[in-house]
């Protein structure tokens, strides 16, 4: 996936969980206002409420998704038959996309009303919400190959020096670039241009090239802090684990309850 592609892949999913949180705060936003004592009495009462026909499904389709969300990435990372479906990265984020929907279909379908055993799952949807999107951004930090394992030192050092080597050989890039970079990057981009434009490249060989460097420039930073990412990325699964386990066994626990009191939706 292009650098463009992915662009228009997470602003689809940005643009998604944007206007459905906002259609169903239109079409609730009336009852969801009302205080609890007087929502009995309410027009939506019976469409909205958590046993209501939209209510309700709010509940189903939000817990489909965050299931749909967790079997999908895990098997994407545990399956070897599937190692080659895309980038795990990828896989990550359409995982966060699923589990947040679905974690904010549910929140509607509480009605914004909580207590019992029910709000300990809900807390811990909300703490697996946050810590699935700080963990995202731990994720990115730390170089993987395209199946989704992590490298090791060296071979981010083997990655750095053959894109190093490519821009010396394939662009005659010179050292005083280099030196330019590890002060500041955006001269190092102007030198690399000036040298260029000298030699008579075209603006699309330009333009490989300093994305080459800006590359370069990104594993010279995440070699400097890979050791403490990959720390951190451990103590995030001790997090961000127990909460996800607490969440679906609650979850599991309510739905088992409300079809024993013989709560039903459309079917």
């Amino acid at each position: 996936m292009s650098p463009k592609a992915h662009k228009v892949y997470i602003g689809t999913f940005v643009v998604i969980v944007v206007v459905i949180t906002a259609a169903l705060t239109i079409v609730g936003y009336s009852y969801y206002t009302t205080p609890i004592v007087d929502r009995f009495h309410h027009p939506d009462y019976n469409l909205l409420k958590p046993s209501g026909i939209l209510g309700h499904g709010y509940g189903i389709v939000g817990t489909l998704l965050i299931i749909a969300g967790i079997a999908t990435y895990m098997m994407r990372k545990r399956m070897r038959m599937f190692s080659r479906w895309g980038r795990l990265k990828h896989w990550l984020e359409f995982h966060i996309f699923l589990c947040t929907l679905g974690a904010i279909l549910i929140l509607f379908h509480t009605s914004f009303k909580f207590g019992g055993i029910v709000s300990a799952s809900f807390w811990s949807m909300v703490a697996v919400v946050i810590s699935g999107v700080i963990g995202r951004y731990i994720y990115i930090q730390i170089p993987h190959t395209i199946e989704g394992r992590e490298m090791n030192l060296n071979e981010v050092h083997s990655l750095q020096e053959g894109i190093e080597r490519k821009l010396r050989t394939d662009y005659g890039v010179e050292e005083q670039v280099f030196a330019s970079l590890k002060e500041n990057r955006r001269a190092a981009i102007r030198l690399l241009k000036k040298e260029s434009r000298k030699k008579g490249m075209r603006g699309k060989e330009i333009r490989k090239a300093i994305r080459l460097l800006k590359t370069e420039d990104k594993l010279t930073g995440r070699i400097k802090r890979l050791e403490k990412m990959q720390n951190l990325f451990r103590y995030w699964h001790i997090a961000h684990q127990p909460f996800a386990l607490i969440m679906l066994i609650i979850m599991v626990i309510h739905v088992t309850v409300t079809i024993l009191f013989g709560y039903r939706w459309i079917f």
